[in-house]
Parts: C-alpha cells; sequence; structure tokens
C-alpha cells in the first residue's frame, strides 16, 4: 500500500518548498480557511522543509523503519503528513509521541507539505500517508463541497464521519479541542479599558478606535465588511497592515484592534485578546485526526493511541504552544512533549 509513499513525499516536499517561499503568514492552504497558517521559524526560516534525498535513477525507494509484530509479521512505518503550519508541525509531534508511547509501532512524519489538503488528501486516498491532522470545514467544504454556513458543528461531524467512510475509507478519530478560526483580536489595555468581551461590545467604542489588517482580508466581501455590517462598527480610522506586522503594530500601539486568528502565536500572550464571536458570524475549523480505515485495521491499539488527543487543547493552550515554537524558537517534538508529559499522556522517562 505504501511503495509511493517515499517518491511522493520528496514530490510533496518540492512543492512545499515552493509553497511556503512564495507566503510569509496566515493562508495559502485554501484561500479563506483560516486553518491554513504558513509560519516562519524565529530566525526567518520556515520549518518542516526536510526531506529525504531522492534515489539515484532506477533505484529502489528504500523502506525504512520497519518493524517485527508479535508473531513475526513485519509492520512499515504509520506515516503522518501535515501541512504548512506552525500547529501542524507541534501536533504530528504529538501524535508521534503517543503512538511510540502506546504502541510498538514506529511513525515517520513529512512535515510540512505545500497545498495542505489539496496535495495531502490524494496522497491519503492513494494510501501514500496513513493520517494527518485536519480541520473540520477544512474537510466538509474543501474536499465535500458543501457549504458550512448555517451548518451546525454536529452535523457538520456527522456527515464528516459517514462521507469520508462511505467515499474515501477514512474516519476522523477525536476532537483535540480547538478551534483555528477567525476572530477579532483587540490590545488588552483596550479591551479592559473599555470591558469588551464579545465583539458586539466592540461596537459602542470602535469609533474611538483603529482598525489594522492584511488588505486581502479588507478588501474581501466576506472579510472586514461582514464583520461591520454584521456587528455595526465603524471605527475611527482603518489600515492597511501587511499580515506580518499586525501585532507589532498593535505593540506599539499604532492599532487597537486586528483580524486573526484563534490560535495565533501572540494571542498566548497577556498583551492581546481575542473578543469571543457572540454572533457565529465565522465557520468552525475544529481539529481532529484524519485515518486511513485499513490502517486502523492493520495496526491494532492505534486508534486508542489517537484518541488520547481528544479534548487536551484549548484555543489559549494552542496558541501558547505556537509562541514557543515561533517566537521562542523550542523545538517542535520538546514542546509536544512536554505538553504531553504535563497532561500525563505519556510516560516521564
Amino acid at each position: 500500500m505504501k511503495k509511493l509513499k517515499w517518491m511522493t513525499a520528496a514530490v510533496l516536499s518540492g512543492a512545499m518548498v515552493l509553497s511556503l517561499a512564495a507566503c510569509g503568514g496566515k493562508g495559502g492552504d485554501r484561500g479563506t480557511d483560516p486553518a491554513a497558517t504558513t509560519a516562519a521559524g524565529p530566525s526567518g526560516e520556515t520549518k518542516g522543509q526536510d526531506a529525504p534525498a531522492a534515489p539515484a535513477a532506477g533505484e529502489e525507494p528504500a523502506e525504512t523503519g520497519a518493524m517485527a509484530a508479535p508473531g513475526g509479521e513485519s509492520k512499515e512505518p504509520i506515516e503522518i503528513a501535515t501541512k504548512p503550519m506552525t500547529e501542524q508541525y507541534i501536533l504530528a509531534e504529538m501524535l508521534k509521541l503517543l503512538i511510540e508511547d502506546s504502541t510498538d509501532y514506529t511513525v515517520n512524519i513529512t512535515p510540512g507539505i505545500g497545498g495542505g489538503t489539496s496535495n495531502i488528501h490524494p496522497a491519503m486516498v492513494e494510501g501514500e500517508f496513513d493520517l494527518y491532522p485536519e480541520y473540520t470545514s477544512s474537510g466538509y467544504v474543501m474536499v465535500l463541497g458543501h457549504e458550512a454556513a448555517g451548518v451546525s458543528d454536529d452535523e457538520i461531524w456527522e456527515t464528516l464521519q459517514a462521507e469520508y467512510h462511505e467515499k474515501f475509507g477514512m474516519a476522523w478519530v477525536g476532537l483535540y479541542g480547538f478551534n483555528n478560526t477567525f476572530t477579532v483580536a483587540v490590545r488588552s489595555d483596550v479591551a479592559k479599558e473599555h470591558n469588551i468581551v464579545t465583539t458586539s461590545d466592540l461596537a459602542a467604542v470602535a469609533g474611538d478606535l483603529i482598525f489594522g489588517g492584511n488588505p486581502d482580508y479588507i478588501e474581501r466581501a466576506d472579510g472586514f465588511n461582514l464583520l461591520c455590517d454584521t456587528y455595526g462598527l465603524e471605527f475611527k480610522k482603518v489600515m492597511d497592515i501587511d499580515i506580518g506586522l499586525k501585532y507589532q503594530a498593535m505593540s506599539s500601539n499604532e492599532i487597537d484592534v486586528t483580524n486573526g486568528y484563534t490560535t495565533d502565536a501572540q494571542l498566548g500572550t497577556e498583551n492581546v485578546v481575542a473578543l469571543e464571536d457572540d454572533k457565529h458570524l465565522q465557520a468552525n475549523y475544529f481539529c481532529s485526526t484524519v485515518v486511513r480505515e485499513d490502517t486502523l485495521a492493520e495496526y491494532p491499539g492505534l486508534e486508542d493511541a489517537l484518541m488520547k488527543m481528544d479534548g487536551i487543547l484549548t484555543d489559549k493552550d494552542m496558541a501558547a504552544l505556537n509562541y514557543k515554537l515561533e517566537v521562542e524558537g523550542m523545538d517542535e517534538k520538546q514542546i509536544a512533549m512536554d505538553y504531553l508529559k504535563e497532561k500525563g499522556l505519556i510516560r516521564n522517562e
């Protein structure tokens, strides 16, 4: 099933390098999908670009890390793919640690695949990867082709389970707990001064505040204009600011409010707060593990290991972990290990 995995990983890594070189912030995986975050490391390098060298012409790709299962049967490593996003690098390491801590299986990770869902899902269908972290509205809209507006989270979840099983022989296993969707972020001092908790609260004081956002969000019909129409917002001033400079502008008091994503690294600090979307304007992007059903059958105990991710991360938790990687420069494996040990989910060895 996995004979083409190595070659696909190399090809997709090449696509990934091109994709990451072209983008420096949120987006890139699916246009308006906030879960498609591309994040650079603390020194400006983009994480997750390493790929094995291609084999010589005519040479068979090496099968690495096969393990002998009980009874003498040889099992190949479980293959995990990730999108080019800070949090996905951390999540993949968590999945790997949980699987290897709970079972005798080995795991390979192919990080930062350019195009995200658009390239990973077809490779999953072909059996070249076994599992990857995915977002509910990504699967519902991008893969299944449905409209998410007005559909409840429960209905989306039930549809994902049923249609992925019927069409692809895949399952969604567990929900990690966090929701990587659009949000409105406000400086903490401003929120405290005006007692702003929800986006509706913002309407009463918007006339005294400066909004700064990236141009594509401000210009898009379903972005800034829809936000203002829905919540009755009229700001003192609106500024175009590069996506990578928004939080810096907030810290220097150039702007008071910006558009963000609920797991932005900067939201893991005390300087910025994300407002509640009390009118439920935004679609939700809850994260889960998409896994091939034949992989679950082939690797007993895998599903139990994956379910250990269920409910372990809040938006604030994920933002704080992203901050450790993006800003503090910690290694994603160490971040994942520390968090899982803190939660008592892996052994302290």
